[in-house]
């Protein structure tokens, strides 16, 4: 598609690269998964070192962007008022469990879960439900997602490098 390489190849390219980071880390980004992200970026706009960086820094400040704004609103909103929205794809079931990790293993399990395939944000409501504080949770899930996104960097160059 002509209008895609042409986005791709305009100086928008990082910021819609961090829009869609911003959905992906508020859980709304239902079209992609999140584990080929930055692989598609890395070989669609990634050529150097300098640009490998950058594409793991737009993804971490927007996830942690998206993760804060659904933490912020469950921090206010509540969990009656999450699980009422179309929007919010947990079950109730899963959020119990989730909550139950966090309730067991305290802020701990923010970063853990970032920088695992398949629970990726899924403790940013519980850590909202529990009021954890503003400060603590950007850094921990940043962590956690800087680990996660230099995982998928690394061995999407690691795989580029044996072809």
């Amino acid at each position: 598609m002509p209008v895609v390489r042409d986005i791709l190849n305009s100086e928008y390219a990082f910021l819609i690269l961090l829009g869609v980071f911003v959905l992906e880390g508020a859980m709304l980004m239902y079209v992609m998964p999140s584990e080929g992200i930055v692989p598609a970026a890395i070989l669609l706009l990634g050529e150097s070192p300098v640009e490998y960086a950058l594409i793991i820094g737009v993804a971490v400040v927007g996830a942690t962007i998206g993760q804060f704004a659904l933490f912020s609103l469950a921090k206010r909103g509540g969990r009656e008022y999450l699980l009422e929205k179309r929007w919010f794809r947990i079950s109730e079931e899963k959020l119990d469990r989730f909550d139950g990790w966090f309730d067991r293993w305290g802020p701990v399990v923010v970063p853990v879960s970032n920088s695992l395939l398949f629970t990726r944000g899924m403790l940013t409501v519980p850590a909202g439900l529990a009021e954890m504080d503003d400060r603590e949770f950007v850094a921990l899930s940043a962590l956690g997602t800087l680990s996660f996104e230099c995982i998928l960097a690394a061995i999407t160059l690691g795989l580029l490098g044996a072809l």
